[in-house]
C-alpha cells in the first residue's frame, strides 16, 4: 500500500466513531468532532497523528479538509470551524482591534523544494537569481546560460520551462513567495509575498498534490512543492544557495540547521526562510495550529490543547519517518507553556488522563504541559 493510499485509509478511519461506549464512561457525552481545514503542507503528518491520537484517547474525532492555508484561515475568522492549519502566520491588522484572540501552535517545520521533470538531470544547482528569474518568466530555457553556468556538470535541453504554481490560497506559496521576496527585490516589486500572489507566468495547480501531478505529468516543468509530496513520486529536487554561498539540498538536517538559537516565549511566528545559519536550507518554514481561543466552546478548546500537548510531546516521534523537522526541545516548552495558560485562563479541567489510563489497564506514556520544566526568556 502506497503512502497516499495509507492516508486514504487514516482518513476513513478517522470518521468512524472509537468505542463510543468509553466515550460516555469518561465525559458523559457523544464524542466531540472537532473540526479542521487548512494547509496541505502538513496533511500527510497531521492525518497520521489525528490516527494515532484517536487510539489513546477514543472520546474525540477529527475532521481536517487540506483546502489550503488561506481557506482555513478564513473559516476560523468565520468561525465555521474549531482550528485552522497554516504554513503562513495570521497578520495582525485581522485580529488587532477585533474580539479574536488567535494564537499561533508551531507543531513542525518542513521544507518547500523545487522539483522538475528534466530527463537525466539529477542534480540541479540554482541562486537566488535565476530562482526568481525563472518564476517571473524571464528564464524560459532549460539551456538558458544562466542555468548552465551553475551546473557545468549537466548537459542541459533545448526544452522550454514550464511553472507550476498554486492556483489556492496557499501556505506553501507564502513560504516560498516570503523567500523570494527576501532575496529578489524585482520579485517582491512584481509579484510579492502572501498565500496568493500576482503570478507572472505558469500553470494554477490545486494543492501540494496537485502541483505534483502537473510536474509528473509535464516534461520541462517546474515546481515547488512540500519535501514529503516530492520524495512520494520521486522527483529529483534543487540544491538552492544559501546566504553563506552554500548550495544545500532540502533535507531534515538542513531544515533544522534554518531555526534561530532563540525563541519569543510568547510570539511563534517565526520564519525559517533565508537564514544565516551554516548549512541551512533556504525555502524552510514552520507551520501552525491555529486557534480561536474567544469562539471555542470550552468543552473543544479543551480537547484540542490536550491533543496538542501531546503532538508537541509524542507526537513529535512521527515527523522524521514522515520527512518533517521536529520543533527544536527549547520552543517546544515554551509552546506548552503558552497551551497552559490558556488552559488556566479559561478555567479548563486539568488532564484526566491518568485516570483513563488505570481504567483501561494501559499506562500513559505522554508528557503534560505541568510536568515540564519551563524557562521563561
Amino acid at each position: 500500500m502506497s503512502f497516499f493510499q495509507k492516508l486514504t485509509f487514516f482518513l476513513g478511519v478517522l470518521t468512524i466513531p472509537y468505542l463510543l461506549g468509553m466515550s460516555g464512561l469518561f465525559f458523559g457525552h457523544s464524542p466531540p468532532i472537532l473540526n479542521g481545514a487548512g494547509g496541505s503542507f502538513p496533511y500527510p503528518l497531521y492525518s497520521k497523528w489525528y490516527f494515532e491520537y484517536t487510539k489513546i484517547d477514543p472520546s474525540i474525532r477529527f475532521n481536517y479538509q487540506p483546502i489550503g492555508s488561506g481557506g482555513g484561515i478564513h473559516q476560523l475568522l468565520s468561525h465555521t470551524i474549531d482550528f485552522a492549519g497554516s504554513d503562513s502566520p495570521i497578520p495582525d491588522s485581522l485580529i488587532t482591534g477585533s474580539s479574536r484572540e488567535v494564537i499561533h501552535i508551531p507543531t513542525v517545520a518542513g521544507a518547500v523544494v523545487i522539483a522538475y521533470n528534466v530527463a537525466n538531470i539529477p542534480l540541479l544547482n540554482l541562486d537566488k537569481e535565476t530562482i526568481s528569474g525563472i518564476f517571473l518568466g524571464e528564464i524560459t530555457r532549460w539551456n538558458d546560460p544562466r542555468i548552465v553556468s551553475l551546473n557545468p556538470q549537466a548537459t542541459l535541453p533545448d526544452l522550454p520551462i514550464v511553472v507550476i504554481h498554486r492556483s489556492d490560497g496557499s501556505g506553501t506559496t507564502y513560504i516560498f513567495t516570503e523567500y523570494l521576496s527576501k532575496i529578489s527585490q524585482r520579485w517582491a516589486i512584481l509579484a510579492g509575498k502572501g498565500t496568493s500572489v500576482r503570478w507572472q507566468i505558469g500553470i494554477g495547480a490545486k494543492g501540494n498534490a496537485g502541483v505534483a501531478a502537473a510536474i509528473k505529468t509535464i516534461n520541462g516543468s517546474i515546481g515547488y512543492i512540500e519535501l514529503a509530496y516530492a520524495l512520494q513520486n520521486g522527483f529529483p529536487m534543487a540544491a538552492i544557495q544559501n546566504q553563506t554561498g552554500q548550495y544545500v539540498a532540502p533535507s531534515m538536517d538542513s531544515v533544522t540547521k534554518a531555526f534561530p538559537r532563540s525563541f519569543d516565549h510568547k510570539d511563534f511566528r517565526i520564519s525559517l526562510t533565508d537564514s544565516a545559519e551554516e548549512g541551512a536550507y533556504p525555502i524552510a518554514g514552520l507551520t501552525w495550529i491555529l486557534l480561536n481561543i474567544n469562539s471555542t466552546p470550552p468543552l473543544r478548546l479543551e480537547c484540542l490543547i490536550k491533543f496538542l500537548s501531546w503532538a508537541l510531546t509524542d507526537g513529535q516521534t512521527y515527523a522524521l519517518p514522515m520527512d518533517y523537522a521536529p520543533l527544536p526541545s527549547s520552543l517546544r516548552q515554551n509552546v506548552l507553556h503558552l497551551l497552559e495558560e490558556v488552559r488556566r485562563k479559561n478555567s479548563l479541567s486539568a488532564f484526566p488522563w491518568n485516570q483513563q489510563w488505570l481504567l483501561l489497564g494501559k499506562k500513559s506514556k505522554i508528557s503534560f504541559p505541568n510536568q515540564v520544566i519551563f524557562k521563561n526568556k
